[in-house]
């Protein structure tokens, strides 16, 4: 049986993760001794180095990328562990040509988390909340205006498992819901009360856009300078997919410009964020550090799952293998 000694939970950014699951299942039954990173560990050098003593990793969805040219030196790694049931970041075709397990989780499968995180940030921007919470407590009292949703347009970009419940809350609203994407069913649409339109046309008359792609060599930039430019002076753009879906220099640039009214923004090209990114001081922006599936209740499921996913692995009999 393979054995599992030395575990490295990555990412563990809020000190959660050790509470989150009956890990003494690793410690006292497999008699592993677990190791926690409570940082973002850097680029490849630093991933190395800091784990090159582990035999198996628990990593936190796309945190921490395992490229090729990193797994190749990682000669001790047997087992790789990522919450969530896929994860971008994992090139897994080279784990299984170094011999490494890859195993995912559950978790997500409901997207609930990030629907919630969707709809917080479309009423922050809206209503312009961190704005005024921020004037209260400095000792002023209210400068904005907002906007009611009911009657105006939400546009969905990806009508699939998240972009179908966060349209039903949009339709909650009073909103007339609209929504596109290259393989969208117009059927199927409709069958939930959704208006299938043109990528012109979402654009240029929706209120609120809200993203909901998955991030591929299809998607990436899918949302262009054209497409901003089409919004209106008021429009807000949500994003809680993946940055590189956006265009991110056009959006900028838009914000700046006062093209469009705002952006509502969970993730970014580059994660963690850079102390230097522009985004820090982007005008008409509520940013959050990707909280889209960060809740008690998400964290608890999928590291109980790679508990167990350890616990099987160590019997020799792998659960929830992803595929290359």
């Amino acid at each position: 049986m393979p054995e599992v000694r030395k575990v490295a939970i990555l990412d563990d950014y809020q000190h959660v993760a050790r509470q989150s699951a009956p890990w003494e299942r690793v410690t006292d039954g497999l008699g592993a001794e677990i190791t926690t990173f409570h940082h973002h560990l850097g680029g490849p050098d630093d991933v190395v180095a800091a784990l090159e003593p582990f035999d198996a990793l628990v990593v936190m969805r796309e945190r921490t990328a395992f490229p090729a040219e990193v797994l190749e030196m990682l000669p001790n790694l047997r087992l790789l562990v990522t919450t969530g049931p896929a994860n971008a970041a994992i090139d897994v075709a080279a784990a299984h040509r170094a011999g490494i397990t890859v195993c995912g989780t559950g978790g997500v499968l409901d997207n609930a988390a990030t629907v919630e995180m969707t709809w917080a940030l479309i009423l922050a921007v809206v209503r312009h909340v961190p704005e005024e919470d921020r004037r209260l407590r400095e000792g002023g009292w209210q400068q904005t205006v907002g906007a009611d949703l009911k009657g105006r347009r939400l546009g969905v970009v990806g009508l699939g498992g998240i972009g179908k419940p966060v349209a039903a809350v949009g339709q909650a609203f009073g909103m007339d819901v609209a929504a596109w994407s290259r393989h969208l069913d117009p059927d199927d649409a409709r069958a939930v009360g959704v208006t299938p339109v043109s990528r012109e046309e979402l654009f240029a008359t929706s209120d609120v856009v809200t993203i909901h792609m998955k991030l591929s060599r299809g998607s990436r930039g899918l949302v262009g300078r054209e497409d901003l430019a089409r919004m209106t002076a008021h429009a807000v753009l949500v994003n809680t997919s993946r940055g590189p879906i956006v265009d991110e220099d056009a959006l900028l640039e838009a914000l700046r410009a006062g093209s469009i009214g705002g952006a509502g923004l969970d993730v970014y090209g580059t994660e963690p964020l850079p102390a230097d990114s522009p985004w820090r001081s982007a005008p008409r922006t509520v940013l959050t550090p990707h909280l889209g599936y960060v809740t008690s209740e998400t964290f608890a499921e999928m590291y109980a799952d790679a508990v167990e996913d350890i616990e099987a692995f160590a019997a020799g009999s792998p659960v929830r293998e992803l595929a290359s």
